[in-house]
Order: C-alpha cells, then structure tokens, then sequence
C-alpha cells in the first residue's frame, strides 16, 4: 500500500508540475483573479438602499434569524441586554475583541457582564461584528482576524450580530468586493464564514434540530446609520 500511494503522488506531482510549466499558464490564472468575474444577479436585489435593508430583514426573519433595530450606536448595549431578559438567559456576553464593540457604552449596563476574547465552552452569547449583509438571502457575511475570532461565531449557544444599514447589499457578489475593500488587493482573511439563520439540522427522522453545528439562536442588531438614506 505504501508502494502504491507513493505512486500515484508521484504522478500528481509530475502532473501538477507539467501544468505549471506550461507557457502562459501563470499569466491566464492571474488575469481570471484579477477579472473578478461576477456571477449572475437576481433582480430581486437591485433595489434602492432602503428597500434591500427591509428585503435583508425580510430574508432574515424568514430562517428564523430575529431582527432589532437601533438608531444608533448608543442604543447596542441596551439592546443586547433587552434580547438577553426577553429570551431569559444570563446577562454574559463574550464580545469580539473589536475596537468598535469594545468602545460602546456597556458601563450603561451595570447588570450586564462584559467580556472580550475569543469563546469559551462555558459561554453562552456571544457579540460580534459584521462585514457585510446580504439582501438576497438574508445572510450576514464575517470575517475572521485578530480581532474576529471565528469560535464566537459557532461555539456559544446564542449568537448576536451587530450589522449595520449601510453594510447591507444586494447579491453576494457585492459582499465580495466589500470584503476586497476592507483586507486589501490580492488579499483575504483566513476564514470567511456566511450565516443565513441559526444552526439547524433534518438529519434525525426529518425533523428540524435547532443549535446542531453552531447557535441555536441567531439575533441581528441592526444599526439604522446614513447610509441608509
């Protein structure tokens, strides 16, 4: 067995070698990257800012993902803790070591416990950023980084998301050139993760399981900002 798989490695290296060496192969690959393609664009979510945000929570709300909307980022805390009284769970959250979440105004919360830093087990909710929504499934694109470690966005039982309006867009193919705006040309984070709506599974005699692979709760917060207008 040994013999044999040392063999047919030995075929792909020499496969995957000849197709690099072939002339002009190198210049084709970075042409297709630097084309950035777009696939096709339902028209469902070409519409003016306003409608996609309302289409996004549509979306949202239809797999079961909750939907609050805040006037700004002041009222973040008291909204996290509003969701955390009204589905009676601890108030503890573990946010993402952020500088835009760490800096609101969680003192304004004397009941409520703060801590920032990737997931642990005994976590129960978890606070985190968005990069991006996306209108046309109600889906929220994230990041992982130093500061977005991807364990928040699976290990708690409850997820909250703070996204704003003005991240919103329509199809994913805008997601993708925000995310290209924010890490740089020709470069991308480790881990890219798009959430539509909390974990769920059929496996089991067909019947929905919530929280199967991730939350069992998935909560946006929906920062009305001007870029909605």
């Amino acid at each position: 067995m040994t013999d044999r798989r040392a063999e047919i490695l030995g075929r792909l290296r020499r496969s995957l070698k000849a197709v690099a060496e072939t002339p002009g192969r190198g210049e084709a690959v970075q042409a297709r990257i630097g084309a950035k393609a777009r696939g096709p664009v339902p028209a469902r979510s070409d519409l003016p800012r306003r409608e996609m945000v309302t289409l996004f929570v549509e979306q949202a709300e239809a797999v079961a993902t909750s939907v609050a909307r805040v006037a700004g980022d002041g009222e973040v805390p008291q909204a996290v803790a509003d969701y955390l009284k009204g589905q009676n769970l601890p108030a503890e959250v573990r946010i993402s070591p952020d500088p835009a979440l760490e800096g609101l105004a969680w003192s304004e919360q004397p009941l409520l416990k703060v801590e920032s830093g990737r997931a642990r087990l005994e976590d129960a909710t978890s606070v985190t950023a968005a990069l991006a929504g996306v209108a046309e499934t109600g889906t929220l694109m994230l990041a992982s980084g130093p500061t977005a470690p991807t364990t928040l966005n699976f290990l708690p039982e409850n997820h909250i998301v703070v996204l704003r309006a003005s991240q919103v867009v329509g199809p994913y193919e805008d997601a993708w050139d925000r995310l290209r705006a924010a890490e740089g040309e020709g470069q991308l984070p480790r881990t890219v993760n798009f959430i539509t709506g909390p974990s769920r599974t059929g496996d089991i005699e067909q019947t929905i399981q919530m929280g199967a692979h991730g939350p069992r709760r998935l909560h946006v917060i929906l920062v009305e900002d001007e870029g909605q207008a």
